[in-house]
């Protein structure tokens, strides 16, 4: 039940609808709770988890008697917690909710069950004592059993068996006898006599074997009969306690816990105490198989006889013992019985029926169900013309009967016979409640089919009846009214999935049906029509021609291709596609469409979702530079601001210049040691401060907290003293601005090991006047200025091949050359710490990828099943350049095809290249940007221009 607000709320909550109809319900209420004498509440309030909600009693009611009473939903378990939820009360732990279920319960028991017993019963409620004055949880029976003869004869029979009063009950000292006293009322308890364990022999003497019998546990002896004493005695309670003490004295048990053979000791139960006799039980032989086999022999025989003779059958009671046909039988029986309330509960199921099990529920199973239906669907007619159609399946019907269906063959003539008819004057929006009832059962009816057809065996079945056909027929040529809007849907659905296991011609009547149905302004009408349309022989071997198309759809059609509707653009496509296949069809197209806008069109239906795609294709991967033992010296700037810097200071900034941490390298530490002497080996003769090695090596790992010096030792090798997990820099780096300098690579042939210039700088300033002095051997004048003379000179930088050999050039075009070698220097904001930076930095020891950008652009795309890795076109694109293919290919063979050739080879202007020349020319660009750009359309375009440019080449 939807939120009466209007709100689209996930969970309707309850709430009094205040109707006339409530109000005239709660009236009548209270008057009859006045008249009867009780209490009565219109709102009653119950806790719910939403905070507390008031019943509204009309819907409760409704509700109630709708799921059978309220002596039925009772007898369900949990089913009041259910109704509870179907009314908008809801609690999400189980304790609420069962008390939530059982005060609505009791509401309805109190204020609505005497006047659901009298309103739709007709029975005289039981009086209150019985009823509204005692919970619902009493013991009284159910409600429609409370009736007032019901509770007067309840009465009448207790009165007649009063129960027994305290002062009736027989005194303790009444004997009674052992088996009924467990119904009496609770006495003193018997006196707990000790257990006396047997401490004397297992096997009891001679004499007190012979003179007592184990009766119940106790050795009792038996009387004489001659002595009346003995008789006396034995009956005697106190007798048979002495008899106890002698046995147990005789069986050597202990006296001393034995009570005194007194009578104030003695329990009055034992007063009603009567041993049993012994039984005296007869034994007699049992017949079996093994004993006696002539008499089970002759039984058999006797049983066979017996059940060779027929027994007469009793006639059945009607409803006795059968619980009748199954849902589907009933709904089928009903369905053909013509009766409009039978029929209404049929169709009503089998719409359920057929939209909950559709995939089980199959026309073949149930023989006449699809004739039931169609025969109800063809009284549609009668509601709009005046005509009853009926179905001959003779096989000859007649013909002058405009009226009758041949359901062997189908109806050719169906349309004419449709135009024949007057048809009715109907006001579409007013209508009487037996027309609107007789529609509805109509509409559910050509639903159920619908439903059903909607599985491919349903389908299938279905498309061989060939009154469905003149069904569909006679729904689609219906007047133009809204109230008939729905029943031509399902129409329309059932036509979509009869279509692909059709073969229809051009005059096929649904054929053209269909056809007639794409001149109408309903979107959801057309894209049913064009979808059925184009499956039309889809699971069959013959092809679609789809000949006969009206030029009116044709334009129609390419009309919608311009809307901004992917759904409706996609099923004119797949129109265009059947339809193109065939040369006259293309012929046909040419002359009711100006084919020269629309292929441009789909030109750019190409591109239709399109989007570019942008990846980094990597030409050489992320590669490391091998470690060295060689360390570079320190630059000269570096160099003198180090010497005046004390230990320990000293060493921790040299090794942040020219070390950096790497985990899969190692250098030794004779090595490093030997490197930091020849840059600070000099300064031990001027009496400054130095580490010695042990010292020097522990300050390593104090700079880097991954470095630890190790012992390894190879195969067949000595012991090495190594550091693990740093390697010398390439470069050195400022260790105050953790910027690293940039290296000179003037080409040396003096250097042995590197054969370039070992120096570095930290700005491209200074490494610029190091070329000129250095290299160049110009020493700039005063100012810093330098003559502009004519030298000769060739470029010494490292991979410079512009000037290879001694030319004459000025000096100004030289250093404008050599600015181009030397870099520019590293920019950074003065707000940027060192440890921004130092995070951003690059291992320099890493040389990154070289990578390539691509670019191209990306339409709907699929997944082969088979290979996930391989992308093939799909949706709107793919669509457009396959009707493209084939106008190209058939627009060749067409008879304006020669007319065009006719009349390009009169006229003395302009190439003769036939259609294709005249409508993919000017598009041939936008193809090959295409092909170029879009991998998966590639294929299809490049067998389009294939036609294309052979139709040149032929015209050519």
């Amino acid at each position: 039940m939807a939120p009466r607000n209007g709100k689209k709320d996930e969970l309707h909550i309850h709430e009094i609808d205040r109707t006339p109809e409530y109000t005239e319900f709660i009236q009548k209420l209270a008057a009859f709770h006045e008249k009867r004498g009780t209490s009565f509440e219109p709102e009653p309030r119950l806790p719910t988890m939403h905070g507390h909600v008031h019943v509204d009693l009309l819907q409760l009611y409704r509700a109630v008697i709708e799921k059978g009473g309220y002596d039925e939903i009772s007898k369900v378990q949990k089913a009041w917690g259910q109704l509870a939820n179907e009314l908008g009360m809801h609690f999400e732990d189980n304790k609420g909710m069962g008390q939530l279920s059982f005060q609505l319960k009791q509401d309805f028991y109190r204020y609505l069950a005497a006047y659901w017993l009298q309103d739709q019963h007709g029975l005289e409620p039981p009086p209150k004592e019985i009823l509204e004055q005692v919970s619902c949880a009493s013991k009284y029976g159910p409600v429609l059993t409370r009736s007032l003869e019901t509770f007067r004869h309840q009465n009448r029979a207790s009165e007649e068996t009063p129960t027994k009063e305290k002062d009736e009950r027989p005194a303790e000292n009444t004997p009674v006898s052992s088996n009924r006293a467990s119904g009496r009322l609770r006495e003193a308890p018997a006196q707990r006599v000790p257990f006396q364990p047997e401490t004397g022999p297992t096997r009891p003497p001679r004499q007190a074997s012979s003179q007592s019998t184990p009766v119940h546990g106790m050795h009792l002896t038996h009387p004489q009969n001659n002595n009346p004493q003995a008789l006396h005695n034995s009956t005697n309670p106190l007798h048979i306690v002495q008899q106890q003490q002698q046995q147990a004295a005789l069986r050597a048990a202990s006296a001393h816990y034995v009570p005194p053979a007194q009578a104030e000791n003695a329990s009055r139960l034992t007063e009603a105490f009567e041993p049993r006799m012994p039984i005296t039980v007869p034994l007699r032989p049992v017949t079996t198989p093994a004993t006696n086999p002539t008499e089970f022999a002759k039984r058999n025989h006797h049983l066979q006889r017996l059940r060779d003779i027929p027994v007469a059958s009793k006639p059945q009671i009607p409803g006795v013992g059968f619980d009748g046909p199954n849902i589907y039988t009933r709904c089928l029986q009903a369905l053909r019985s013509e009766i409009p309330s039978e029929q209404a509960f049929a169709l009503n199921h089998l719409v359920k029926i057929s939209f909950e099990r559709g995939d089980k529920y199959k026309f073949d199973s149930f023989q006449g169900l699809a004739e039931g239906l169609i025969d109800k669907g063809l009284e549609i007619g009668a509601l709009f013309y005046d005509v009853h159609w009926q179905i001959d399946y003779s096989g000859c019907p007649d013909a002058t009967d405009l009226g009758v269906l041949d359901g062997l063959n189908g109806t050719d003539d169906i349309l004419d016979r449709i135009d024949r008819h007057t048809p009715k004057v109907v006001l579409d929006h007013l209508q009487t409640a037996e027309f609107s009832d007789h529609f509805l059962r109509i509409t559910e009816a050509v639903l159920t089919v619908r439903n059903m057809v909607m599985l491919i065996e349903n389908a299938s079945y279905m498309a061989d009846v060939y009154p469905l056909r003149d069904l569909l027929c006679i729904i689609l040529n219906l007047p133009s009214l809204e109230m008939l809007v729905e029943v031509k849907h399902f129409a329309l659905d059932i036509a979509e999935q009869l279509t692909p296991f059709l073969k229809l011609e051009s005059d096929s009547p649904l054929y053209r049906s269909l056809l007639n149905q794409l001149d109408s302004t309903d979107r959801g009408i057309i894209l049913t029509a064009l979808r059925a349309i184009s499956r039309i022989s889809m699971n069959s071997d013959e092809a679609n021609k789809l000949q006969e198309v009206p030029p009116m759809i044709l334009r129609n059609i390419m009309n919608w291709l311009l809307l901004n509707d992917e759904e409706l653009m996609d099923a004119c496509l797949d129109f265009l596609y059947q339809y193109t296949a065939m040369v006259a069809n293309v012929d046909s197209l040419l002359r009711a469409v100006d084919m020269e806008r629309v292929v441009p069109h789909l030109v750019r239906l190409l591109a239709h979702g399109a989007k570019r795609v942008k990846e980094d294709r990597i030409l050489e991967p992320e590669r490391k530079v091998p470690s060295t033992e060689d360390v570079i010296p320190l630059p000269v700037d570096l160099q003198e601001k180090l010497s005046n810097t004390d230990e320990p200071q000293r060493c921790f900034q040299w090794l942040q210049s020219l070390f950096e941490e790497d985990a899969e390298s190692h250098i030794t530490q004779i090595a490093i040691w030997q490197a930091y002497q020849a840059s600070f080996g000099a300064l031990a003769g001027s009496g400054r401060h130095m580490l010695s090695a042990a010292d020097f090596i522990r300050n390593v790992s104090h700079v880097f907290a991954n470095a630890r010096a190790q012992i390894i030792r190879g195969p067949g090798e000595v012991q090495r003293f190594i550091i693990e997990g740093i390697r010398a820099r390439s470069a050195p780096m400022d260790p105050d601005r953790k910027e690293e300098y940039l290296p000179c690579r003037w080409v040396l042939p003096s250097n042995q090991v590197t054969g370039r210039c070992s120096s570095f700088f930290l700005n491209g300033e200074q490494m610029w006047h190091h070329i000129l002095k250095a290299h160049l051997g110009v020493v700039p004048g005063e100012g810093g200025k330098i003559e502009d003379k004519e030298v000769n000179w060739v470029c010494g930088w490292k991979g410079c091949s512009k000037y290879p050999r001694p030319a004459a050039k000025k000096l100004s075009e030289l250093t404008r050359h050599i600015k181009i070698h030397v870099p520019s220097s590293h920019k950074r904001a003065l707000s940027e710490t060192t440890e921004s930076v130092a995070k951003r930095q690059r291992k320099s020891f890493i040389i990154p990828a070289k990578t390539m950008s691509l670019s191209w652009e990306q339409t709907v795309i699929t997944r082969d099943e088979r290979n996930p890795k391989i992308e093939q076109a799909a949706g709107i694109p793919l669509s457009a350049v396959l009707v493209l293919r084939n106008i190209a290919r058939n627009v060749v063979k067409t008879d304006a095809e020669e007319e065009l050739l006719k009349e390009q080879g009169s006229s003395s202007e302009g190439e003769s290249g036939g259609w294709n020349e005249k409508l993919f020319r000017p598009v041939l660009p936008r193809l090959f940007e295409v092909m170029t750009e879009n991998k998966a359309m590639a294929t299809y375009i490049t067998s389009l221009l294939q036609l294309v440019q052979e139709d040149y080449s032929v015209s050519d």
